[in-house]
């Protein structure tokens, strides 16, 4: 079993896109039982909270159904847990390095380092901007999970 971690800031927009899209993505692979996939939010502030509506609505477009998440924050005993675990952009990566026990810190990444056909580093926060931005996120998902799932096809 492959465990993987996606987060970002308050596990309402960004980081459950990813987890969508990217299960989708491993089950379309014929990996579904064989990785755990878990999203949450460096801080607390919609823990138990379905993601934001504009997220869901975006996703919905796609094909895929975000309505049975909700929102957690990260805990100590995740570092150990997971084997992977993916920050959207750079301030969630620091505050997870910061967390994160020493033993553990080769386990964080930037989810974007799996994408192969964006520039991009990190993913926007959609939060106050327009639908477009939700859209965006979802560009840049779905090209980061399908080669994420290719990393994972290799370890298995």
């Amino acid at each position: 079993m492959i465990r993987v971690l996606l987060v970002c800031l308050g596990n309402i927009c960004r980081s459950p896109t990813a987890e969508v899209v990217f299960r989708s993505e491993v089950d379309k692979a014929g990996l579904g039982g064989l990785v755990d996939i878990v999203s949450c939010g460096t801080a607390g502030y919609h823990i138990d909270e379905p993601p934001d509506s504009r997220s869901q609505t975006a996703a919905k477009a796609r094909g895929y159904d975000m309505s049975a998440l909700r929102g957690r924050q990260v805990q100590r005993d995740d570092f150990e847990y997971f084997d992977f675990i993916l920050a959207m952009d750079k301030s969630n990566l620091v505050e997870l390095k910061q967390r994160c026990p020493k033993q553990y810190i080769a386990k964080l990444d930037l989810f974007l380092t799996y994408a192969n056909n964006y520039q991009e580093i990190e993913v926007p926060d959609p939060y106050y901007g327009g639908q477009q931005g939700f859209s965006r996120v979802l560009d840049l998902v779905e090209d980061a999970s399908t080669g994420l799932v290719e990393v994972i096809k290799a370890r298995l």
